[in-house]
């Protein structure tokens, strides 16, 4: 039955030839450099960091993970002093410019999760994206979980 649907070229190089297909399209947002930050016992929340960079306008307009339900992207200001941490609906990512997720300002947030993250762990992230077509995509991550200063797993302190 297959020879008759795809010749006499090996199933493998087909489905690689199909995941790559679905990679090329997934690639009007690139991510680089993410991480999620590592958790002590008792927290239940973290933040996830990384570079947003379009080829075309986007707007990250939602994350998820299968480790919570509740996943937002937030943003995060100081007034008066006083640090406040918010959702909002997304973040806009310009063509051609990098928007950094990073402590101190917008950043994805993990919340409500079972057990605490630890370096070295790896954790799926799906990412969507609102395009300029007002498309969406949706970039399937997986992010290497780094200690609470964000230092990866392999980093070791020299004196």
């Amino acid at each position: 039955m297959f020879s008759a649907i795809f010749g006499n070229r090996p199933i493998g190089v087909l489905l690689l030839t199909l995941l790559c297909m679905g990679q090329a399209q997934a690639q009007s947002v690139v991510v680089k450099d993410a991480w999620i930050r590592g958790m002590v016992p008792g927290q239940t929340a973290t933040g996830a960091f990384m570079e947003l960079t379009a080829k075309a306008k986007a707007r990250l307009i939602g994350v998820s993970t299968p480790l919570t339900k509740t996943a937002e992207v937030h943003n995060m200001t100081v007034e008066n002093g006083v640090m406040k941490m918010f959702p909002v609906d997304g973040i806009d990512v310009p063509a051609g410019k990098t928007v950094r997720l990073a402590s101190g300002g917008y950043h994805l947030m993990l919340m409500n999760l079972h057990k605490p993250l630890n370096p070295g762990d790896k954790v799926p992230l799906q990412l969507t994206f609102e395009l300029a077509d007002k498309k969406r995509e949706t970039v399937e991550l997986s992010v290497e979980v780094r200690d609470i200063k964000g230092q990866p797993a392999t980093h070791q302190h020299q004196h």
